[in-house]
């Protein structure tokens, strides 16, 4: 699919040659002498449309307007809120009709957030899966124009983003909807190659035997119950000079959790197929990256295996030794994700970061303690977690910081390792993170669990793409801040940091 944004006015938007419009219509709209005003301003004064957002009222072949369908679509006050809402309302009719070129006409101007809800709003209403299905009904939106009031420099920027966004979200959910037998640890790290080579950054892919020199027990310890053969894929996108510390993505790529001898409950258990959609969330910022080519270097480290029952998988009570050093014993095979990440962490020390962010679909007590709303954070750097925080309002990818006080780690306590997998019920989401925090101590670090963010379920089911949007949206910052920042010369006329 393809955008394109443009000046573009009401009266523009009448010759305007799409096969559709939809109109937002803001709050404080005065009508032109254009036809598309009067019928917005008739259809205001006799209340069929109203101001409030999502409020739809269709036209067809209305006089004066080239677009054979309209929709006019309430906006409220133009709020990124409001505008996702509006677009939410109306993409079902849009999906509906087989639209193949549409023009959104915005009445007012937007914020750099709002004008990115347009453009992911209109993305998620078309989106369609047919990977796997025999006679697929293929997107049939092709071609979508953005008309802007005024368009300047900054609205084009954002506009970029937002595009590139959306391409990292779609490949994101292209990845994680993809069935287990379509989504192996070979497939996805082929799938990490030919990114790679499509937009020009370097891709190595570790083995069995590579993971074992390095020493990643614990990582190992779960993919030994598989057939599937694990691999480690290492990313790395280089905007920056060499000598500029990166951001490093770990992704959890479990591309499929049976719980292993913890086995999970029957029912949903296919929906853990959605198990590595933090990795497909890392590939997802690597497309956009490419896209975008910000000035900055960053890592993506994926550890992709499955979690299988078979009779060499590990068992309750197992004890293994991480990459790290530190001894773990597993009391729940199916705390399977902290297991991979924590060598990830530690072969993440290696790049000398400047932050490691991991994101997992980690625990079920993230979900029941923030829904599917904000994903979980947990962070050991404050200013780490506020930028975060701030890329996820900018993204409209909303997380929640969570604490991370030294308590919680008491019920990690082992009497036969250094460290158990799993803490008890109670306060699990932090557990959990807290065993990470033991392998993320020389860096900046922060954990996103997406466990209730990841996916939908029920009639919607399939991925969301998230948090594709809050971790380019940070790094785009870092990328801005970084560049601000100019070497000063002391008196000896070294160079050293302002």
């Amino acid at each position: 699919m393809n955008f394109e944004i443009t000046p573009l006015s009401l009266s523009g938007a009448c010759q305007d040659k799409s096969d559709a419009l939809i109109v937002l219509v803001s709050e404080g709209f005065k009508p032109g002498k254009d036809a598309l005003s009067q019928l917005i301003g008739h259809a205001l004064h006799v209340k069929d449309l109203e101001f409030k957002a999502g409020k739809v009222l269709p036209a067809y072949l209305a006089p004066g307007i080239h677009a054979a369908r309209v929709w006019l679509v309430g906006c409220g006050q133009g709020s990124a809120n409001n505008v996702k809402t509006a677009i939410a309302a109306v993409m079902p009719a849009v999906k509906l009709a087989q639209v193949a070129n549409l023009t959104v006409v915005l009445t007012s101007s937007l914020d750099a957030v709002a004008l990115q809800a347009a453009v992911q709003g209109v993305a998620d209403g078309s989106y369609v899966y047919t990977t796997t299905l025999s006679k697929p009904t293929p997107r049939k939106l092709k071609k979508v124009r953005l008309g802007v009031p005024a368009l300047n420099a900054a609205t084009q920027t954002v506009f970029d983003t937002a595009v590139a966004t959306v391409s990292g979200v779609e490949l994101a959910k292209e990845w994680a909807n993809r069935p287990a037998n379509h989504a192996t640890p070979t497939l996805l790290a082929q799938a990490a190659q030919q990114l790679a080579k499509s937009a020009k950054f370097t891709c190595q892919v570790l083995g069995p035997k590579e993971v074992a020199k390095l020493g990643m027990g614990s990582f190992m310890s779960v993919a030994q119950g598989s057939r599937e053969p694990l691999r480690f894929i290492v990313l790395q996108y280089h905007g920056a000079p060499k000598q500029q510390a990166p951001v490093v993505l770990v992704g959890k790529g479990i591309t499929f959790d049976t719980g292993g001898i913890s086995m999970k409950p029957a029912a949903e258990m296919d929906e853990m197929k959605f198990d590595m959609s933090g990795a497909a969330s890392v590939l997802g910022v690597f497309k956009a990256l490419g896209q975008l080519k910000p000035s900055i270097n960053v890592v993506g480290l994926i550890p992709a295996c499955e979690n299988m029952p078979d009779g060499l998988a590990i068992k309750p009570g197992d004890v293994v030794t991480s990459m790290s050093g530190q001894t773990i014993e597993i009391l729940n095979t199916d705390a399977e994700g902290r297991l991979i990440l924590c060598d990830a962490l530690t072969y993440a020390e290696r790049f000398k970061p400047a932050a490691v962010i991991d994101i997992a679909t980690l625990t079920g007590a993230c979900m029941v303690a923030l829904g599917a709303v904000r994903s979980g954070l947990f962070a050991s750097n404050d200013a780490l977690a506020a930028s975060l925080s701030h890329a996820g309002d900018q993204a409209l990818d909303l997380c929640w910081r969570l604490p991370l006080d030294d308590d919680y780690a008491d019920g990690l306590k082992s009497n036969f390792a250094d460290v158990a997998n799993v803490g008890g019920r109670a306060g699990g989401a932090i557990t959990a993170a807290k065993f990470l925090q033991r392998f993320a101590t020389t860096f900046p670090w922060a954990h996103l669990d997406i466990a209730g963010t990841a996916w939908k379920n029920g009639a919607a089911k399939g991925a969301t793409g998230r948090p594709v949007g809050l971790l380019l949206q940070y790094i785009l910052g870092q990328a801005s801040s970084r560049a601000i920042v100019k070497p000063r010369k002391d008196k000896t006329g070294a160079s050293k940091r302002a």
